[in-house]
């Protein structure tokens, strides 16, 4: 056996984790121009990619599996284009997951945060962290992630924790920050505050409760108000109509009594109010409805708020104090109905928030809470995208931010939990002041007064990750790196966290640094199951990444992910396209091991200049071609249609084409063979370095054979500057533009193609067997002298008999008895004599023959029948077409028949 002889298959298992260590000891993943190096050169622009920084809690996901395979293609790209990268890889402390997970463990010992207090639940999470944080680093890099692992960063770390504060106090000192009383979305399990982004909203079958507002000056007469939520009505201040709705317009001015309560409230009238809309009379409780609260303050409503932290009814409910607010919803119902106040009750489809971490349902309350002033942030981040300082990708969500952004409401930051930034207020019990500081204090800065104590509540976990992309770098320090590799290039999530995350780090980035945090979004789309259902442990339908990698190869999982996205847009994944991309792999392989097979036969320098045949010329021109297009697909973020591209080349044209006729090529020997494997050896290893972001395992493999054996070859066969230490960083193939000969030589050699696509299609067409040598005669007319060249080429392709297979400029008669076909003026006979057993075709013909006049005669008598009166018009229409169809088959097979002789 040669030693250029590869293995016969490719063995994932072994290869990925090998090559992943050796890539990261000869330190490939660094940035190859390094500001705290000697040489640095700050004149050379990086390309910079800030990893959206995964929970601590997490396990890889598909959603990981997508933007680490995407954004290790722009890195390992812009790495082999001679861009000095960089990958800041990291993750995010995750405040509510964190602390969940904690608070279980907890539990299972008997035990609540309560009981072990503050400073011991910290330092049980940040145990937790050390214990399981770093899995998902571990399984982020089985997806081949080529991060610089020594810049690691944390969102809790002392580095980042420093650049919370320092962005806390600037935005306080700056009048953007401010504490007080609003109404947000509370959850009741969890015991904080979460955002309006991390409240999800659920169609489920509920109840629409009708009632009577009874008039406070005892006249009987009532307001008939719906409602989903009875228990609420404890805290309504107000009964509001449209002052347009004559049904109502009476009432407005006077007092109603609120049930079982019997406070009086006022009777508004405002145009909020659905006339439509149940009654079209509307019950306002600012304190837990976002919309009332709007309107409490417009009408300057008193705002009650009746629940407690855990939900329950609190002294404002009067004698419902202490229940559950729905235990209340029935209790306060019944008490209603037998008062006399219920009108009726009707299904009804409600809207129910529920949190994005529970699933609980989420109750609006009136809160004392930390906001960000965020209009004059947010008209920063909207002017950034305007301008074109910033671009997304696809472009149609520039839409969707703007529209987000001009409808912005200021931002809660405060949650009450422990696991998070601490946020940096103290209040003074003497002078009753408030510090804000950078730095831990111990007296305050009012009154001197060591009689001080911290604010408990932590930051939202997306203030902290809104400075991701310079906090990693170094701010506030000016540090090397942040000076360097800041701005970054590239922001690559998914569209899903648009508002969450992107919009957020633009605003951050502006405010804190005068500058936008990169110049480009890229948003992927969600990865759904094959039927475009979204995946769910409850459906079942949840495809594991890592189980996937584990059967099928990682590079398989990638080029499936990869090439199936197209920006912004949803994709349907299914374990049988990763399949079909792990045959792509061995193809791959197996197209290689031909390749590196081949240099045995080459001889170690020609004897004459290159004398290059249709099939090369054809194959470079087409590789030039494909280089320049994957070059601009990549240039306008089209990667997926760049790996199909690829794709395509490498299995259609160079594996079924070119390597098939490379050995009728090779067999030649002498210069023919050696600029084969010239050829071989350059069209591979450039495929090789197109592929590498795509699938970067078995390219790695693959080209590191290539490489030795070339150099061990006496002829070397080197790309032009050398072979490289390794294809991580290989240089890119570079564009040439055409350069005239080319357009002939791809459609000279595309009428190959279609003359030996049509002999197989009539070879299949008349069951020929399959390898079965045949004679042929072709009329080239002016083609013939192209076509006689290809002579050889032609009948190996077709299986043709080479001693009987003529080309002639043009016949005098045609011949009798063959099969024939016309392509692009070219005559094609391919004698039947010989090319079947003439006994076995009659008998097939003749058993066809008898099944067609059998449905003729099933259909006649049908069409005889009392069928063809009582069925309706198109029905016996689509019978007599049959009809005629079966009548053409049997006439062709009749004329088939004859011509057997």
């Amino acid at each position: 056996m040669s030693e250029n002889v590869l293995p016969k298959t490719y063995d994932f298992s072994s290869t990925e984790q090998r090559l992943y260590r050796w890539w990261e000891a000869n330190g490939f993943f660094k940035p190859a121009n390094d500001p705290n190096k000697a040489g640095f050169d700050p004149a050379i622009k990086p390309f910079v990619i800030s990893i959206p920084p995964p929970n601590v809690t997490g396990e890889l996901h598909l959603g990981h599996a997508m933007f680490v395979a995407m954004e290790d293609l722009m890195i390992r790209y812009h790495r082999m284009k001679g861009v000095p990268t960089l990958w800041v890889p990291g993750s995010d402390h995750a405040g509510i997951a964190t602390q969940l997970q904690v608070e279980r463990a907890l539990l299972r010992e008997g035990l609540t945060r309560e009981q072990i207090g503050r400073d011991e639940f910290i330092r049980r999470a940040w145990e937790w962290k050390e214990k399981y944080g770093g899995i998902i680093f571990q399984q982020i890099r089985r997806l081949g992630a080529s991060c610089d692992w020594d810049r690691t960063r944390f969102t809790l770390d002392e580095g980042l924790s420093r650049a919370v504060r320092e962005a806390f106090v600037r935005l306080y000192e700056k009048g953007l920050i401010y504490r007080g009383p609003r109404l947000i979305n509370w959850s009741p399990g969890l015991r904080t505050a979460v955002s309006d982004l991390e409240v999800e909203y659920s169609e489920e079958p509920g109840t629409l409760f009708y009632f009577k507002y009874m008039l406070a000056d005892g006249s009987g007469e009532y307001i008939p108000v719906a409602t989903v939520r009875p228990e609420t009505i404890l805290g309504d201040t107000a009964v509001a109509v449209h002052p347009d709705d004559e049904r109502y317009r009476k009432f407005v001015g006077r007092k109603a009594l609120v049930p079982i309560l019997g406070r009086a409230i006022p009777v508004i009238a405002d145009a909020y109010v659905d006339r439509e809309f149940g009654t079209g009379a509307l019950k306002i409780t600012p304190g837990h409805d976002p919309n009332d609260y709007r309107i409490g303050l417009e009408h300057k409503l008193e705002i009650i708020s009746v629940l407690d932290e855990f939900a329950r009814i609190n002294k404002n409910g009067g004698i419902y104090e202490g229940m559950d607010r729905f235990e209340c919803r029935q209790k306060l119902w019944e008490d209603m109905r037998a008062a006399g106040l219920v009108i009726k009750e009707q299904p009804y489809t409600l809207n129910v928030p529920r949190s994005q971490r529970g699933g609980e349902i989420i109750e609006p309350m009136l809160s004392t809470q930390w906001f960000v002033r965020i209009q004059p942030l947010a008209q920063a981040a909207l002017e950034a995208v305007w301008d074109g300082r910033i671009r997304i990708v696809p472009e149609r969500f520039t839409k969707v931010y703007y529209n987000w952004l001009e409808n912005i409401q200021d931002w809660c930051i405060s949650r009450q939990l422990w696991w998070g930034h601490r946020i940096p207020v103290w209040y003074c019990d003497d002078c009753k002041e408030m510090t804000v500081s950078r730095q831990d204090v111990d007296t305050c800065l009012h009154c001197g007064s060591t009689r001080i104590h911290q604010d408990p509540d932590v930051l939202d976990t997306w203030f902290s990750s809104g400075l991701w992309p310079f906090s990693t770098l170094g701010w506030p320090e000016n540090t090397p790196d942040l000076g360097y590799f800041y701005p970054t290039s590239v922001l690559e999530t998914g569209y899903d966290i648009l508002f969450f995350w992107v919009a957020r780090m633009i605003m951050s980035g502006l405010e804190f640094t005068g500058q936008p945090p990169f110049h480009t979004v890229y948003l992927h789309g969600l990865i759904r199951d094959e039927h475009g259902q979204k995946m769910s442990k409850t459906k079942g339908n949840v495809i594991d990444p890592l189980e996937v990698m584990n059967e099928l190869g990682t590079d398989a999982l990638r080029f499936t992910l990869l090439v199936g996205s197209t920006p912004g847009n949803d994709m349907n994944l299914s374990v049988k396209k990763v399949e079909a991309n792990r045959n792509f792999a061995n193809k791959v392989w197996n197209a290689g091991r031909f390749v590196i097979g081949a240099l045995d036969h080459s001889p170690s320098s020609p004897v004459m200049d290159a004398h290059w045949t249709l099939a090369d010329s054809w194959i470079w021109a087409r590789l030039r071609s494909l280089t320049r297009e994957v070059e601009r697909l990549f240039a306008s973020y089209q990667y997926g249609e760049a790996g199909r591209q690829i794709y395509e080349f490498f299995w259609s044209e160079f594996a079924d084409w070119y390597v098939e006729i490379a050995k009728l090529q090779l067999a030649e020997g002498g210069d023919r063979a050696y600029y084969t494997v010239l050829t071989l050896t350059r069209v591979l290893d450039t495929c090789l370095r197109l592929l590498h972001p795509f699938t970067p395992f078995v390219t790695e493999e693959l080209w590191g054979h290539l490489k030795r054996a070339c150099q061990s070859h006496p002829a070397g066969f080197a790309p032009k500057g050398g072979w490289e230490e390794a294809l991580i960083v290989a240089r890119w193939p570079e564009t040439r533009e055409d350069e005239g000969w080319e357009t002939q030589k791809v459609a000279d050699f595309a009428l190959v193609q279609e003359i030996v696509r049509a002999i197989r299609n009539l070879r299949a067409e008349k069951k020929v067997t399959p390898g079965k040598k045949i004679p042929a005669l072709m009329a080239a007319g002016e083609k013939l002298v192209l076509l006689s060249s290809q002579q050889a080429v032609i009948a190996a392709l077709a299986h043709l008999d080479s001693k009987d297979f003529q080309v002639v400029d043009a016949l005098n008669e045609k011949p009798q008895n063959a099969a024939s076909v016309v392509h692009a003026g070219v005559e094609i006979y391919l004698p039947l004599a010989g090319m079947v057993d003439a006994e076995a075709e009659r008998a097939r013909l003749e058993k066809e023959l008898q099944e067609a006049l059998l449905q003729i005669e099933r259909l006649e008598n049908l069409l005889k029948s009392p069928f063809a009166q009582k069925a309706p018009a198109p029905v016996v229409e689509k019978e007599k077409e049959k009809l005629a169809g079966f009548h053409q088959t049997a006439e062709k097979l009749k004329e088939q028949i004859r011509n057997l002789g």
